[in-house]
């Protein structure tokens, strides 16, 4: 593998114990990174920094690629999202959730396999509020023709890439006619002009959840604007087994964020029980990104060896406790290693 440099962003809570046992992961595997370390979140407020660091920012913009762990969001009061502030001023326009059913986690579901591909700047969940008099206040949903043709192109490129048979449209534009109308409109364009080999399909977004959990194995792409789409992948997560088991990717043109996508969980920070899997996970879609946009192949051969190896520690039944098993943090990152694929 070509040497990569790659910005790593520990984050909050169990933040630093996840990254450390990812990279000690990839090391073993193979992978030839160069880390960049930078801060965001609490972690660099604590250091007297913003929340999200000018450094930052740079830092992800001269070297392209980002892994980052979970970062602190207060709730309904305090900074705004880290998280939001990089797909944002990074115009990380694309997040990525694939959701597969893995070996040895036990739900009520099999067989899942699904992806689901959330457009990332706009929406309602870009955050635009204001208070219009006291005791009211707004939220604005924002759509725009360019994002949504520019998110249901990467969707149905996407699927192309990866051979995906189908993509399904979450939607309530039977209400919100002009927002989530022109959302469906520019992915009916999409697909009947340059993409009509791929199976197309619209839901209302509340029937389409309903039979999410009634069987979820007929979908295989769900595309949705901001706010649906982060509900319905947390959603999806559940039918695997949780956030714990997801990776999650924030991609756009030029720049990707590879991130876990559960929260930082501070009451267990410091414990060595935290399950490291969903950020070792996006570090294998980093792989995969790296093989695909930078042409280094054993980039790719490298994920698949991981890929394997974690597969094989579930299913020899070696688990954290937030699936039923023993293994810490330190641990379960040395038996994912003793399973590497030669």
């Amino acid at each position: 593998m070509k040497k990569q440099e790659i910005v790593m962003i520990p984050g909050d809570g169990i933040g630093p114990e996840v990254t450390a046992a990812t990279q000690r992961v990839l090391e073993a595997a193979g992978a030839n990174i160069d880390w960049i370390p930078q801060q965001a979140g609490l972690a660099a407020l604590a250091d007297g920094n913003d929340v999200m660091p000018a450094a930052t920012l740079d830092a992800i913009t001269q070297y392209g690629v980002a892994l980052k762990g979970p970062c602190t969001t207060p709730v309904g009061k305090g900074f705004s999202s880290v998280n939001v502030q990089l797909r944002k001023k990074l115009n990380l326009y694309a997040a990525v959730r694939p959701v597969r059913s893995l070996p040895g986690v036990k739900t009520r579901y099999e067989n899942v396999d699904l992806v689901i591909i959330r457009e990332n700047t706009e929406g309602l969940y870009s955050g635009v509020e204001n208070e219009v008099t006291p005791g009211v206040v707004m939220s604005m949903k924002v759509a725009s023709e360019s994002s949504c043709t520019r998110i249901s192109r990467w969707a149905f490129r996407y699927a192309t890439h990866r051979q995906r048979r189908k993509i399904t449209v979450l939607h309530k534009a039977n209400i919100m006619k002009l927002t989530d109308g022109l959302f469906i409109r520019c992915a009916q364009d999409i697909h009947k002009k340059e993409y009509p080999n791929i199976d197309y399909q619209e839901l209302i977004i509340d029937a389409g959840c309903m039979r999410l959990v009634q069987d979820p194995t007929p979908f295989d792409m769900l595309l949705l604007e901001n706010l649906y789409g982060d509900v319905v992948s947390d959603l999806c997560a559940g039918l695997i087994g949780g956030l714990g088991v997801v990776p999650g990717a924030n991609i756009g043109d030029e720049h990707a964020v590879f991130e876990a996508v559960h929260g930082s969980a501070p009451d267990i920070a410091g414990k060595n029980v935290a399950n490291p899997l969903a950020l070792l996970m996006s570090a294998v879609m980093m792989l995969n990104y790296l093989a695909d946009q930078r042409g280094d192949p054993a980039a790719g051969t490298i994920a698949g060896r991981i890929r394997a190896a974690y597969d094989q520690t579930l299913a020899d039944e070696c688990k954290t406790r937030d699936l039923g098993g023993t293994l810490g943090t330190d641990t379960f990152a040395d038996a994912i290693i003793e399973r590497l694929p030669a």
